[in-house]
């Protein structure tokens, strides 16, 4: 087949959506099949099957956009008619204008189209401060049913507590749940700190650096702990608020290391850690946090109703209450001290994590695109 991935937002591989569509790409090509992509990633320009689009322009307020790490793609009807000739299926990552506008010429050409859902209504709240407003997320989640989603003829979920929270809010889809799937590279090793870490208990959290993310809430947990001193703190990812968490962690005898890490260092970061902190209030999924489970990595998680990443918790002491930073500060000490029942746990996560297995996960993307195109086809 022949299948066109709209990404309205694709770039450096440091966020959640970006990896999750460039693990798709990779995938679907792997097995055989035509892949294009459309994007606004400039750097593509000119390479086989990329079709570039522009960005939208808005002066100042592009500035503030781009300091969060997102572009906004602007369509073009030129490009986006060429990228669908010839296309068997088209598949949208998310609901922004781009995909808006493939997903028309596309019902104009009675072509079938699938659509991830890697957006919550937050992600884009935040950028507004209105984070917190249920009125203005239930709005978005209106207009993107009303919008893409309802006129898609498949709907990819990365978990169940997102297609529960957005059918609710906006209505029923022709739904597929499926885990964005971790790659096998991510498994248990024998490495040991890094000399210049040797000592210390490292603490790990993957994310980026935007406030949904709650880096504060650990920060302000470690400087809590019992075990302070011996902390170091390792925040993997990118993203406009370092300068304002390195603030925030002045005081902590062992500065946290702020970095964008490739996959082979990450991989040795996870296996070398002691512990693993999720403290985000909004998420989808969690790669990020399967990651290192699937190193067996124990997790202490924030409880946040607006998180799926909470039901990767294998028992009460795998949680912390939202936001609440004596709460994790005690999670982490008993952790610790406890290294007996960590090394238990740890175990248990291994078998746990297999249901994640990245393979399994593509041939059942594949297998919905398949599913969904040859139904519109009869």
């Amino acid at each position: 087949m022949t299948i066109c991935v709209v990404c309205d937002v694709l770039g450096r591989e440091n966020n959640g959506t970006t990896i999750a569509a460039m693990n798709l790409i990779r995938s679907l090509r792997s097995k055989g099949h035509t892949v294009r992509v459309v994007c606004p990633d400039q750097e593509r320009m000119g390479e086989p099957n990329f079709y570039v689009v522009p960005t939208l322009k808005l002066g100042p307020i592009n500035s503030y956009i781009k300091k969060n790490g997102v572009v906004i793609a602007k369509p073009d009807r030129k490009v986006l008619e060429a990228a669908l000739d010839g296309v068997d299926h088209v598949h949208l990552m998310v609901p922004f204008m781009v995909s808006r506008a493939v997903l028309k010429i596309a019902r104009e050409r009675g072509l079938s189209v699938t659509a991830g859902f890697h957006c919550q209504a937050e992600n884009f709240t935040s950028h507004i401060f209105m984070k917190n407003n249920r009125l203005a997320n239930l709005l978005t989640y209106k207009n993107f049913y009303r919008h893409v989603y309802r006129y898609v003829d498949g709907v990819h979920y990365p978990s169940e507590f997102i297609r529960g929270v957005f059918e609710r809010c906006g209505g029923k889809t022709n739904a597929y749940v499926i885990s964005n799937g971790v790659n096998k590279q991510f498994r248990p090793i024998e490495v040991k700190h890094p000399k210049e870490l040797e000592g210390r208990r490292v603490i790990l959290f993957t994310g980026r650096f935007s406030k949904e993310k709650s880096h504060r809430v650990l920060i302000d947990a470690a400087k809590k702990s019992r075990h302070a001193d011996e902390l170091q703190l390792v925040f993997a990812g990118d993203g406009p608020l370092k300068t304002k968490l390195e603030k925030r962690a002045r005081g902590l005898k062992h500065p946290p290391i702020f970095r964008f890490f490739s996959r082979e260092d990450l991989l040795r970061i996870i296996n070398s850690a002691d512990l693993y902190v999720h403290p985000a209030e909004i998420e989808i999924e969690a790669i990020s946090c399967l990651e290192a489970i699937s190193c067996g990595l124990v997790p202490v998680i924030s409880n946040s109703e607006r998180s799926a990443t909470r039901f990767f918790a294998l028992d009460e002491r795998n949680l912390f209450p939202c936001n609440d930073s004596k709460a994790l500060a005690e999670r982490i000490d008993y952790w610790l001290e406890h290294p007996e029942e960590k090394e238990a746990c740890s175990k248990a996560y291994l078998g746990y994590t297999k249901q994640f297995d990245f393979d399994h996960c593509m041939d059942r993307m594949e297998q919905m695109i398949l599913e969904t195109h040859e139904k519109k086809a009869r």
